[in-house]
């Protein structure tokens, strides 16, 4: 490189004699020659000069000694392409200037340092979403949910002489249960590590029971088929990432779920009874003719989920607990307009726990199983747990699909398999969420 450079001074020396001596450049064109290293197109003849340099002559040009040399001396020595007056780069022999280097750890120059490290995005199985909102994004995601339960019941009033002879009567319950939830849930965060959701569900479920009744002498099966369509209970829900978390580090994040009560609840719709559905002389199935969309009860849910990358899989599960808030003065609506007095009424708590693995499959798609479990505690009224109710255990197998249709949306897909008798036998969900 030094040796070139020094015959690149050598040759525009050279040059610059020459020019003197023969005195056939104007000052004005000499400047615009030197070092350009470009030949410049005249409306009339060209001369080549010896030199990397060509420079247009009239056939004579005046002295250049009146020239200034600071342009020159300043392109002397470069070693780099200049750009002429016609805006092409050329090459003075010298080699080509060094590329930029990455500084600052990695980063570009003039680029900023990435953002705090957030958790890793999986196929979403479970109801909360694992990876948080960007700061200033707002994500828009619809989705519908089906659910699908059957249940039989037999229950036995009498007493058995011998394992093969009942004395009494029987009663036989089969009831069908389809549940349709289209939701629309919208996500802001606030930043990196904050975010704030809002869900509003649209809930029709319908019901078909197949029963043969107590005290009754008919064999006879008798069909009961209701339904009901209305808004749903909203939710708000807040979500904080309380570490950075990395590779093969853990990521935890805090959240807590308010479920208000806006969907018409179970006091509200009239049940199949004339004056009462407990005690004697109970007339009627003890359902409801119009069935609820919602509760009927404030809840408050706070959990923590965590997220363990370990490539080329990505590990995580939560731990959440529901309280039901106690609700007074309950009244149940029965036929022509009487009210049943029920008093307080405190549904069980909920303590629930969920695992799984993601998978991506490549740049677009990913794949997820997992399990989720809940454990209902039993219903008290009056401060006295309600005859008949136990604890439930609710235990379901869950696969999940996620493929990125575009930068702003995702297609995820989702279904779960009932594990105990009183989960549903089966729940599939669709959800596209839309980035903003």
């Amino acid at each position: 490189m030094r040796q070139q450079l020094e015959d690149q001074r050598a040759r525009v020396d050279e040059l610059e004699r020459q020019l003197r001596a023969s005195g056939v450049a104007q000052p004005t064109q000499l400047d615009k020659l030197r070092g350009t290293g470009n030949p410049q197109q005249a409306p009339q003849a060209t001369v080549l000069m010896p030199s990397p340099l060509s420079a247009p002559v009239n056939g004579q040009a005046p002295d250049p000694a009146a020239a200034p040399r600071t342009s020159l001396d300043g392109l002397r020595g470069t070693g780099a392409a200049a750009v002429a007056d016609t805006g092409q780069q050329t090459d003075n022999g010298g080699a080509p200037p060094p590329s930029p280097q990455p500084v600052n750890g990695g980063n570009a120059v003039g680029r900023p340092p990435s953002e705090a490290a957030r958790a890793p995005q999986v196929a979403p199985i479970f109801e909360s979403p694992g990876v948080l909102t960007p700061r200033g994004k707002m994500v828009f995601e619809p989705s519908v949910q089906y659910g699908y339960s059957s249940s039989n019941r037999v229950a036995l009033v009498g007493y058995t002489v011998i394992p093969a002879l009942l004395i009494g009567l029987l009663d036989v319950r089969e009831v069908k249960r389809n549940t349709t939830t289209a939701a629309a849930t919208f996500r802001y965060g606030f930043d990196n590590r904050l975010e704030l959701e809002a869900k509003i569900p649209y809930v029709y479920r319908s019901d078909a029971t197949v029963s043969r009744e107590l005290f009754t002498g008919t064999a006879a099966e008798r069909a009961f088929e209701t339904s009901g369509k209305a808004i749903g209970d909203i939710e708000l829900g807040w979500r904080y990432q309380l570490n950075e978390g990395g590779v093969e580090k853990p990521y935890y994040i805090a959240g807590l779920r308010f479920k208000t009560r806006t969907g018409r609840d179970p006091f509200q719709v009239v049940t199949d009874c004339q004056t009462r559905c407990v005690g004697d002389n109970v007339t009627g199935t003890g359902l409801p003719l119009d069935l609820p969309t919602g509760s009927g009860f404030y809840s408050l849910q706070p959990s923590v989920t965590w997220l363990m990358p370990s490539d080329p899989a990505i590990f995580f599960g939560s731990f959440s607990y529901t309280h039901n808030f106690r609700r007074g003065n309950v009244y149940r609506t029965v036929q022509n307009g009487a009210k049943e007095f029920l008093g307080d009424v405190k549904p069980g708590d909920v303590f629930g726990f969920n695992f799984g693995m993601g998978l991506a499959l490549n740049e677009k798609a990913s794949f997820s199983i997992g399990y989720d479990h809940n454990s209902v505690a039993r219903t008290r009224q009056g401060g006295q747990v309600v005859p008949g109710s136990v604890r439930i255990q609710l235990g379901t197998l869950l696969l999940g699909y996620s493929y990125r249709l575009s930068d702003k949306r995702t297609l995820n897909v989702s279904v779960g398999a009932g594990l105990t008798r009183d989960t549903p036998d089966v729940t599939l969900m669709v959800r596209v969420p839309f980035s903003f």
